[in-house]
């Protein structure tokens, strides 16, 4: 997707489409499982599972009739293609110091939300009913800054999607001391409209900066180490509280966030890269005229 996105959207409109791409996910993360119990009930779980498999059929109907221009077929094997991309991976000196900040984030992170969080919630604030609400409020927030980013206009894209990890500290700082649940939820909305900002404005500057023709191989590279730690994160938690508590688990994860962001901003090309207006920039109609001569 994040390869493809530039072939159908034009240059100058990346950001919104990122921006209203997040808001479709975001939304339907939210809404899933409450359609998913509310078929359950009406129909049963058997019928239930079936309409959730169609929904694959629509969704194969709809990207087969995307129509995107036609590219030349590559020859080079799929080594080849993995040393190019991370030739380009590590020649930028503002990438790769934000993969490897996010990958400590998301390891804390999902320490958090899968293991630490639910279990404070569970002992101290009152169990299930709590942590829905405290969930509720995140993935709310991540609708709400979806539709932020689609808009928010910044010269230095990098550094303020860098920065907007910073308040994924507070809700687990906060569980780590107990807090209300209100407070909790508050926090948790604010850091999940925080960092799908920083989700959009990240991948609009990789799609604007990164050639077309090596775009999608860098993009696996993002991923693959932005998530290269996250079961490490679950696998953790666990042994980790079960040492020193639940709290000062917490506290640990809390302190990560903010330890690995600075890390990241020390790369003097993650503060300095700057939002560019001289990418080529193609029209709707120059989108659209390609597409079909690709469907023809």
């Amino acid at each position: 997707m994040d390869g493809i996105l530039p072939t159908v959207v034009p240059a100058d409109r990346l950001q919104q489409a990122n921006g209203m791409l997040r808001v479709g996910t975001n939304s339907s993360l939210l809404l899933g499982p409450a359609l998913s119990g509310a078929a359950v009930a009406l129909v049963g779980a058997g019928w239930a599972l079936a309409l959730n498999a169609g929904s694959f059929v629509v969704s194969a109907v709809l990207t087969a009739r995307l129509r995107v221009a036609a590219r030349p077929p590559r020859t080079s094997s799929g080594w080849a293609d993995l040393r190019e991309g991370r030739r380009e991976f590590v020649s930028r000196q503002w990438l790769w110091p934000v993969v490897a900040h996010c990958a400590i984030v998301v390891a804390a992170l999902n320490a958090n939300v899968g293991v630490l969080g639910p279990l404070t919630a569970e002992q101290h604030l009152g169990g299930v009913r709590a942590w829905s609400v405290i969930v509720a409020a995140q993935a709310l927030g991540t609708i709400a800054g979806a539709g932020l980013a689609a808009r928010v206009r910044v010269g230095r894209p990098i550094l303020v999607a860098v920065l907007a990890t910073f308040p994924a500290a507070v809700p687990i700082a906060l569980l780590s001391a107990q807090a209300p649940v209100w407070l909790i939820a508050t926090a948790m909305f604010a850091a999940g409209v925080a960092g799908d900002v920083c989700a959009v404005l990240w991948v609009t500057t990789i799609q604007r900066e990164i050639p077309e023709d090596v775009l999608s191989r860098v993009s696996s590279y993002d991923w693959f180490g932005s998530l290269a730690f996250a079961p490490l994160g679950l696998l953790l938690a666990g042994p980790v509280a079960a040492r020193i508590g639940v709290s000062h688990a917490l506290a640990g994860c809390a302190a990560l966030v903010p330890a690995a962001t600075v890390a990241a901003l020390l790369a003097p090309a993650v503060r300095t890269l700057r939002t560019t207006d001289d990418f080529p920039t193609r029209t709707g109609d120059e989108l659209t005229g390609a597409g079909r001569s690709a469907g023809r």
